[in-house]
């Protein structure tokens, strides 16, 4: 197949991913509840006592957190998407067609990232109505790095994961037994200085992490990491992911 062909592939369905998102009010709805909630009660239920112990502002601290943990939910949870295709059929037409398996992946995978992207962006705006201030409107810009890196490595993820499974039921046990561990071991509720040695370890094998760190760089200048290295640390990790997750999808069978 010529270049051109597998662009259209990748393109088309990024777009029907972009469409389903689009068509769906409800789903955006109910997406914005959960961090909207995380903002209000923990922002400001916390902050006094924040305040207090000479840290600052935590809504500035919390406000970062949940935009990774928004595009972490979402990300991951499109792997329910491919189980759906699956069942209705729409995932053996597309496999039968004359296109790279891998292509078909990504065209995926970059779709769920991008509408990831675009729900952590509508929180980013929340979290700026609560009273969440950037450092500047460069950084923004720059968390939109961040953003896409740690949506494209959940997604890739959740697709994995989904491609080993036909079991709409299995695949939300699987995920909520991965996603809830990745977000409150991500310092993404807590700083990430002095912390036990475990937890330490933990937080750093966690990609969640650097996605959170990323954010907290770019939009407040509090990198605990560095940017450079969450940027290098994100990259890696999603290209290994990519690579896992083309692999398995590859295996399905029809």
């Amino acid at each position: 197949m010529t270049m051109n062909n597998h662009m259209n592939t990748i393109y088309i369905l990024w777009l029907r991913q972009l469409k389903r998102f689009t068509r769906s009010k409800p789903r955006l709805l109910g997406s914005l509840g959960q961090p909207v909630l995380f903002l209000v009660a923990l922002g400001f239920g916390f902050g006094p006592t924040y305040a207090k112990a000479g840290e600052g502002n935590y809504l500035q601290f919390l406000a970062p957190g949940v935009i990774a943990m928004t595009v972490l939910f979402s990300a991951m949870f499109f792997g329910i998407e491919l189980i759906w295709d699956r069942q209705f059929g729409f995932l053996k037409e597309t496999l039968v067609a004359p296109v790279s398996r891998f292509h078909i992946m990504l065209g995926r995978t970059l779709g769920g990232a991008t509408v990831s992207c675009v729900q952590g962006l509508i929180v980013l705006g929340i979290s700026t109505i609560a009273g969440f201030r950037p450092d500047n409107v460069l950084g923004v810009f720059g968390s939109l790095v961040f953003m896409f890196l740690g949506a494209i490595v959940f997604t890739a993820l959740g697709t994995a994961i989904a491609s080993k499974l036909e079991d709409m039921h299995a695949f939300q046990l699987i995920m909520n037994f991965l996603v809830m561990p990745l977000f409150f071991l991500s310092g993404a509720l807590f700083p990430l200085k002095n912390l036990p040695p475990i937890l330490d370890i933990i937080t750093r094998v966690n990609p969640m992490t650097y996605v959170v760190d990323g954010l907290r760089g770019t939009l407040i200048n509090a990198s605990h990491f560095g940017i450079g290295m969450d940027f290098i640390v994100l990259t890696g990790v999603a290209l290994l992911i990519l690579s896992v997750g083309s692999y398995l999808f590859s295996k399905i069978e029809l």
